[in-house]
């Protein structure tokens, strides 16, 4: 795609979300679906642009809330006190200027969100609300965790090291005779050091990971838990209902993917392939884009939706630069055959 068709693109989403707030604030606004429609149907980008914020707004609306007892008040005070910047008008004013000054679908530009007004500012926050919330939630149960597109390495007490992944959490418990770490969140990489009478225990929910000394990597995704060993050896356990059956024994290069039923699946893995995060790349092979974007999602400010589980399951294969997550996120929609719409400050939209 060349910059000129990137650069529409932009402008296609910016319209189709301004397009978007103001027949929210106006539905039966006769005039206003009008000059929509005529905007609509000026260009087939807009039309596709326009598809792609109703599907962001269907997928917002399936977000669960996170801690909507001490959001929700600031909301409501947001909604009814918020007061304009200075020269704004709030939705209704524009749309009267519109038709005032006699507006053509393709010379009217709609303003910057800032400028709009109490109603923008209140979808802004539920939209805020959605992305940050989990963090909040980070903060309060973890002793360790990381925000968007941050690494933190963590020295413990016995020398060992924990380098935390983008938005990860961890708990750390260390009594006399075991040394125990609760991964919340995300991933991290450990790197033990060695004492043969007091293990190295992460937990994972289920899933055990236990060590002597060694350096390797747990993951924790939506579907299941992944450990990948750099050195040393590790032991992974499925534990649930008072069962612990041994799972899998791991080597350097060696990984397990375990899943929430308590099925293994083991693998290989290059030594250099493992928690490249800590270097700012994300390194696939014939990986599902699905699975792809979903290690990016962490280094975004914001949310990034996959438009259809065909595109998701698309193989993709690259190495991608975690520190510029929307570049990497073109590369990522170039190698599974996608487009990008950057709805947003904080909404990404990958579709066909």
């Amino acid at each position: 795609m060349t910059a000129d068709a990137q650069q529409i693109e932009k402008i296609a989403s910016r319209e189709a979300t301004d397009w978007f707030l103001l027949l929210s604030e106006e539905p039966d606004d006769v005039s206003l679906r009008r000059d929509f429609e005529a905007w609509l149907a000026e260009n087939p980008v807009n039309q596709t642009a326009w598809y792609a914020m109703q599907q962001a707004s269907e997928a917002m609306d399936k977000t669960k809330p996170v801690l909507a007892g001490k959001w929700q008040p600031r909301l409501a005070e947001v909604r009814g006190e918020a007061a304009k910047p200075a020269g704004a008008e709030n939705l209704t004013s524009i749309a009267s200027h519109r038709r005032r000054s006699g507006y053509q679908a393709s010379g009217w530009k709609f303003g910057r969100f800032a400028t709009l007004g109490g109603g923008v500012v209140a979808l802004a926050a539920c939209l805020l609300v959605a992305v940050t919330g989990p963090s909040v939630l980070r903060g309060i149960q973890s002793d360790y965790a990381t925000g968007t597109a941050e690494t933190r390495t963590v020295m413990l007490e016995d020398g060992s090291a924990i380098t935390l992944a983008p938005e990860s959490a961890v708990t750390v418990s260390y009594s006399a005779d075991q040394r125990t770490i609760g991964l919340l969140e995300g991933e991290a990489f450990f790197d033990v050091a060695t004492n043969p009478k007091r293990p190295f225990v992460v937990e994972a929910d289920e899933v055990e990971t236990t060590v002597l000394g060694t350096g390797f990597e747990v993951l924790r995704a939506q579907d299941g838990v992944g450990v990948s060993v750099e050195h040393g050896q590790v032991r992974v356990d499925y534990v649930k209902d008072g069962i612990s059956p041994v799972m899998a024994t791991l080597e350097a290069g060696q990984s397990v993917h375990v899943d929430w039923s308590g099925a293994a699946v083991r693998g290989e893995k290059p030594l250099s392939q493992i928690a490249t995060w800590r270097a700012h790349q994300l390194i696939a092979r014939d990986e599902a884009l699905g699975s792809v974007v979903d290690q990016m999602r962490s280094y975004y400010g914001g949310k990034i939706v996959v438009l259809g589980d065909e595109l998701s399951a698309e193989p993709v294969t690259g190495v991608y630069n975690l520190a510029d997550p929307i570049e990497a996120l073109y590369g990522i929609a170039r190698a599974g055959d996608a487009e990008i719409w950057q709805v947003s400050p904080w909404l990404v939209i990958v579709s066909r």
